[in-house]
């Protein structure tokens, strides 16, 4: 968890208020768990499963997500994504879970897990706020599907800016909806690794939709409008593009 590092480093983004009549921005703990067999996998989705979602509906924390990988590598993974209404919830939910005896109870054999036989390898954690013109987590339909996560990773903070406003003012959001991406959220990330950058969620039926669809972003008349602006062009707003394919777990939220 990096809620330590969030208290100190953000205290005036936990009670900042959004002016009135404009719809709150979420802010996404997206975890990612390295695991070293599927022992540790159970171990974990029963951890989501029977402790964490439901202590985290009853602190009003909905639709948390939890994904594996559609073609697992070598190393076993699970994602997790978890929305907050505010930086605020962020900082207090682990206080707020230790005193739930029912979490603590249910989730036992993951948070005591012993060091000779551990829950997980590592957890890494990134912290991202919400994107202006997507502000909050946008649930899809519940029916079989796959996921992209998308990370751009940027050369500098100044590009980095530039590619949030492509996709807020210069209207890519829109173009992906208008599309059928169905979009998840978008965040950029304000602590995590390998910053600056921007990740966001799309979801498809299927490979072929998959290709499909962005097939047709490639061949849209706005997107080649946007992207023929020579301030947006990706050779000098993205570094790096990291795509994994996701599939939710049976209970996943999302």
């Amino acid at each position: 968890m990096i809620t330590t590092v969030a208290a100190a480093v953000l205290p005036k983004m936990a009670h900042a208020g959004e002016p009135a009549g404009k719809e709150s921005t979420m802010f996404y703990e997206l975890r990612v768990y390295t695991l070293k067999d599927a022992q540790q996998q159970a171990l974990v989705e029963e951890y989501f499963k029977n402790a964490a979602i439901p202590a985290l509906k009853k602190l009003g924390v909905q639709s948390v997500g939890l994904f594996s990988e559609l073609k697992p590598g070598d190393q076993l993974k699970l994602y997790a994504l978890i929305p907050y209404k505010s930086v605020a919830d962020f900082i207090s939910v682990d206080d707020r879970l230790s005193k739930d005896q029912t979490y603590l109870s249910a989730g036992s054999a993951y948070l005591n897990a012993p060091a000779t036989a551990p829950a997980y390898e590592r957890i890494e954690s990134s912290l991202l706020k919400g994107f202006t013109h997507m502000p909050a987590l946008a649930v899809p339909e519940r029916k079989e599907r796959i996921f992209e996560l998308r990370r751009y990773e940027h050369a500098s903070e100044g590009a980095g800016k530039k590619k949030l406003e492509m996709f807020n003012d210069a209207g890519e959001i829109d173009i992906f909806k208008r599309l059928g991406f169905r979009p998840v959220f978008f965040g950029e990330t304000l602590i995590g690794e390998k910053r600056p950058n921007l990740i966001y969620m799309v979801t498809f039926d299927d490979m072929a939709d998959h290709d499909k669809r962005w097939k047709s972003f490639g061949g849209d008349p706005e997107w080649k409008q946007i992207s023929s602006n020579p301030d947006y062009a990706d050779s000098k707003l993205v570094s790096h593009i990291t795509s994994t394919f996701l599939v939710p777990t049976a209970f996943s939220e999302i």
